[in-house]
């Protein structure tokens, strides 16, 4: 976006709300709801529109049919020709991020993405399952749909899901989470936070690097977002 006079510039890198349960950002075509639909509580699908003008980071829009968050955004007002904003959005559904361009005041459909906060209960098989604690409705995920999010997994940990049009397009985990160290170097007499780092393995097998006076036994906290050790806990 360099080289463009701009009138807003603004940009996400990964910020998300610290309350979690949203889901996997492929392509998600696995079983959903367990229980049985209640034909009362059915609601058929919003369309809200809006302007390009109104355009934000964090904004949900559908381009092509399918849901998109924008993560950046400029305004453009080129000396010859007409206005126009250029974004950069990722697709929930395939995790893909593109740069696309909307002409200023054109309309654009918001995508009406609802999140849900559900506890992670158990594995079943190669599915995680979560529960809504207040109806007891499950939500089944793939192992391929959660990929890399499952080492930071633990049972009764709440996440948000995100649903978009009846199906689960994403999922969140906390920012951060109470992990314990279950293999790592032991520490020496000595060690301080500033003495550098090790390898340690943790309870859900992720492997982080913490300060040499971490032992095993010891619960730590990390963010999610980054893999990285932030204190004991």
């Amino acid at each position: 976006m360099a080289g463009i006079a701009s009138l807003n510039l603004s940009s996400a890198y990964g910020a998300r709300p610290s309350s979690f349960l949203a889901f996997s950002s492929k392509s998600l075509a696995f079983p959903m709801r367990v229980s049985t639909v209640n034909p009362r509580s059915f609601r058929f699908p919003k369309i809200f529109a809006f302007s390009s003008n109104d355009i934000k980071v964090g904004s949900n829009i559908e381009v092509d049919g399918s849901p998109w968050r924008v993560l950046e955004f400029l305004h453009v007002k080129p000396g010859k020709g007409a206005a126009f904003v250029r974004t950069k959005i990722k697709n929930y559904i395939t995790g893909n991020t593109v740069e696309k361009t909307f002409r200023a005041g054109s309309t654009i459909n918001e995508a009406n993405i609802s999140k849900e906060t559900k506890q992670y209960t158990y594995k079943d098989g190669s599915q995680f399952v979560f529960m809504d604690l207040n109806t007891y409705e499950e939500t089944r995920l793939n192992e391929s749909d959660v990929g890399d999010k499952t080492k930071w997994l633990k049972e009764s940990m709440d996440c948000n899901l995100l649903f978009w049009n009846g199906k689960v397009i994403d999922f969140e985990l906390p920012i951060t989470v109470k992990l314990t160290v279950v293999s790592a170097d032991p520490g020496l007499k000595g060690d301080t936070a500033q003495g550098g780092s090790k390898p340690a393995t943790l309870d859900t097998g992720a492997v982080v690097n913490v300060p040499l006076f971490v032992n095993v036994g010891d619960e730590i906290l990390v963010d999610t977002r980054t893999g990285q050790y932030m204190s004991r806990a």
